[in-house]
């Protein structure tokens, strides 16, 4: 049995997975219908890290009351904590964040790098001095670092075989997932100032971030949707395949997260205009069909 591990509030390791857990319900949206597919450990290790991830996104994204210098500076402090955590295994002096126990059992007991939890804290860093990438190889290390990591990691609780070919495949599943939302979210980006398709992608079409929404310029936009539609298709048919090399009983939840983000760029590819307008997404009943379709596979 996993000996109980304490913070300063006194939660337990089961709270603490418990408080996971209800994060992830809470805030997950198309993970959790997947995530609930898995075996209790691996499920709970999952909630553990969607919950860390969570908590440096919160760090992140704290716009309205810290400025940049501040919340990168927040994550720094987050990102000794981590090491300290992981290394100590037991939570940081002074922080009372529940998750740390569910946390902290979670890298232990599924041998997570702390390389890729680096590499997801970069992401957020990345994302708070955002810049507009110049080039796709610019996009798709931003995508490596905010997706695929999450896809090494995840495929680490998981379980897999054939090594280097199927950690290619999670890296390239996550940039598809991730250029999947970058076009789901388009509209809400923009109005946040943000464009993260490429200079060099809009300018093969003439197009300038401003002018993507503007009526006159519908159809090259159009245009430029549809090229970065295939580019997103052409990844997830890259990582296919991944779901053979992933542990049996964990194969339906990655089947499942995958039918979900496919789904939505199917629905995008259809009437791609559409991203201009509003938000895209699958509604409740046909995540609940995609995971009953997961549990008969």
């Amino acid at each position: 049995m996993t000996p109980a591990l304490l913070i300063s509030d006194g939660a337990s390791l089961a709270q603490s997975q418990a408080y996971c857990r209800q994060v992830t319900r809470l805030q997950a949206g198309n993970f959790y219908y997947g995530l609930k597919l898995l075996p209790p450990a691996k499920r709970a290790g999952m909630y553990a890290l969607y919950a860390w991830m969570r908590l440096a996104d919160d760090l992140a994204d704290d716009s309205v009351h810290q400025p940049a210098d501040r919340r990168i500076a927040a994550l720094q402090v987050f990102r000794d904590s981590t090491h300290k955590a992981v290394a100590d295994r037991t939570p940081p002096d002074a922080d009372s964040w529940p998750g740390w126990p569910a946390f902290i059992s979670c890298v232990h007991t599924f041998a997570l790098q702390t390389d890729l939890l680096d590499a997801m804290i970069n992401g957020q860093v990345s994302d708070i001095s955002f810049k507009q990438p110049t080039t796709f190889n610019e996009l798709r290390d931003y995508c490596y670092c905010v997706a695929s990591v999450v896809g090494l990691a995840s495929i680490q609780i998981w379980g897999y075989t054939d090594g280097p070919q199927t950690t290619a495949m999670a890296v390239d599943r996550g940039i598809a997932f991730q250029l999947t939302n970058i076009l789901r979210d388009i509209r809400e980006d923009a109005s946040r100032g943000r464009c993260y398709l490429p200079i060099e992608d809009l300018a093969r079409f003439d197009l300038h971030p401003d002018q993507l929404s503007a009526a006159e310029y519908r159809s090259r936009a159009v245009e430029l949707l549809r090229f970065e539609i295939s580019r997103a298709t052409d990844y997830f048919t890259r990582s296919q395949g991944l779901e053979d090399h992933i542990s049996p009983d964990s194969r339906g939840s990655l089947w499942a997260m995958t039918a979900i983000y496919s789904g939505i760029l199917r629905k995008i590819s259809q009437n791609p205009a559409v991203v201009l307008d509003r938000r895209v997404r699958l509604g409740g009943l046909s995540k609940s069909l995609i995971a009953l379709r997961a549990l008969a596979r």
